[in-house]
């Protein structure tokens, strides 16, 4: 640690947005990072690449407040970032690459961007953004060249490696889909208490600096593989493996060479770890794992029992947001209440609010609305009405449905109509809509989530042909590859069915969940 660094206590370095100094002082030489392409990073490395991004950015102009976007796969100059903008009092927005071109602009545009970071590998992504008329004044690549943005490594190189003189905490403002429209920035423009529910992961989780090793296994841009998958672990000093991209059996092997000890997975993982031969699933030594942590959407019972089975009484799970919340489970209440997402942390509040406002008993299924907290509540990023309509006095709402059973331990049953969550992404059913009534055969179209065991929630296009236009299965056929040709693949509807009339209201709505209701248990 450079000289400079050293009179700070390990309380002013945390408070100004600087943990990995702390163990850059105690641990220099062990490593923070191993990366998929071979890239590692030390502390010391770590530390001191970071700030010399700080020192460039602040050269560049930007002040505390001042926005990055970032759009980078899981990679060293990722965290680079996001440890710089925590020491610079700069706010960050990591960007979802699976998006299309227009949104990720939009996404750049409406955070205020002052910065853009991005692996070249995303490069058609913002090749067409403009060049004027955008707050964007610094564009930086790695990972390979792009015209018209500096690489990385000449950024930083003649900068000096102590922290800057004035470190201050920065923040992040990351991006969430809603029932319709664009994406929403969730910003707080007052920094929140700490979190009750990373109290409670840490209790849990227990990490033990220089001794224990985290794999990230989900992308980066995600509230929770960076809140619980990376950043977690590396302010406890813990070594983070980083997967590019995941794979069951990769899963299995890394844990076993690496001695991983934690982990946060999604349900789907679950899914194809249980899909493995079991020649494979018996190659591995996996006795190293002691915690894994899953949520972003519901698991499936006979899934996680498997699971628990294989792995142990070391799965814990969560129900939060990017918006917040905290509910949470271990293995051992999980196994007396299977299906269960746990009971809000300390400090923590929920209500069931049923159609009529009432708060609902026990046992009876409603929406479920979360307690923001005193201070730090979100607001989504220029949308008042979008943010008034989240709210109902000082709870919020996802759009969930549960019930609380008599001991108060929630039970999720389904989504809203509108939000379909698969294999723990939020998709915008809107937009799959848009595409599939351009379909020459299409008269209407709704895009609804229905149950899938590996994924949560599969995508299903619920469709009203044009007069005189049969529904054969070549139809069906027709109107997936129409579909699949022109989104993304999380976007992708994966089967059709036909209608006569799909339900509207009095002003045209489609009546969305009238028309998933036919495919959901009833309760």
């Amino acid at each position: 640690m450079p000289e400079s660094d050293r009179h700070r206590t390990d309380d002013e370095l945390a408070a100004a947005g600087m943990t990995i100094a702390i163990h850059a002082r105690e641990r220099p030489n062990d490593l923070a990072l191993k990366c998929a392409n071979g890239d590692t990073r030390t502390w010391k490395e770590l530390n001191d690449r970071s700030n010399q991004l700080a020192h460039a950015l602040r050269k560049a102009g930007l002040r505390d407040g001042d926005a990055v976007a970032l759009l980078a796969h899981n990679a060293a100059e990722f965290v680079e970032v996001w440890a710089a903008c925590q020491r610079s009092g700069l706010r960050l927005t990591p960007i979802n690459w699976h998006q299309s071109a227009s949104i990720v602009a939009y996404i750049i545009d409406n955070c205020d961007a002052k910065a853009l970071f991005s692996s070249a590998r995303f490069g058609d992504l913002v090749k067409d953004l403009p060049a004027t008329e955008s707050n964007v004044k610094v564009r930086v690549c790695f990972a390979g060249a792009m015209q018209g943005y500096t690489d990385f490594e000449d950024f930083i190189r003649d900068e000096p490696t102590n922290a800057l003189p004035d470190p201050s905490m920065g923040s992040y403002m990351l991006y969430t889909s809603g029932t319709t429209g664009r994406p929403k920035g969730v910003h707080r423009p007052v920094r929140p208490a700490a979190s009750q529910l990373t109290a409670t992961i840490l209790e849990t989780a227990a990490f033990l600096p220089g001794t224990d090793v985290t794999l990230v296994t989900g992308p980066l841009y995600h509230a929770a593989p960076l809140a619980l998958n990376l950043v977690t672990p590396l302010n406890a000093g813990v070594c983070c493996v980083l997967m590019d991209k995941w794979d069951a059996e990769e899963t299995l092997r890394l844990v076993q060479d690496e001695r991983i000890t934690h982990t946060h997975v999604v349900p789907t993982m679950f899914h194809r770890l249980l899909q493995l031969p079991e020649a494979a699933r018996r190659k591995y030594n996996v006795s190293s794992l002691r915690w894994i942590l899953h949520g972003a959407a519901p698991c499936p019972v006979h899934v996680k029992h498997a699971i628990i089975e294989w792995f142990g009484p070391v799965v814990y799970e969560y129900y939060s947001s990017t918006e917040g919340g905290g509910v949470f489970i271990d293995s051992h209440d999980w196994l007396k209440r299977p299906g269960s997402v746990g009971r809000p942390v300390a400090g923590v509040a929920i209500k069931l609010i049923d159609a009529d406002g009432e708060e609902a008993p026990a046992n009876t299924p409603a929406t479920i609305y979360i307690k923001a907290p005193e201070t730090g509540r979100f607001v989504y990023y220029k949308d008042d009405s979008k943010t008034d309509s989240s709210y109902r006095g000082d709870y919020f709402t996802l759009g969930d449905m549960g019930y609380v059973d008599d001991e108060g331990y929630l039970f999720l049953t389904g989504r809203s109509a509108e939000l379909i969550i698969s294999g723990g992404v939020n998709i915008y059913p809107a937009e799959i809509d848009e595409v599939l009534i351009q379909h020459e055969a299409v008269a209407d179209a709704a895009a609804i989530g229905v149950p899938n065991d590996e994924w949560g929630e599969a995508i299903k296009a619920v469709v009203e042909l044009k007069e005189g236009v049969p529904p054969t299965p070549e139809m069906a056929d027709d109107i997936l590859a129409y579909a699949a040709a022109r989104l993304p693949g999380f976007q992708k509807p994966r089967s059709v069915d036909f209608v006569e009339q799909l339900p509207r209201s009095a002003a045209g709505k489609v009546l969305r969940q009238q028309v998933r209701d036919p495919y959901w248990p009833k309760r």
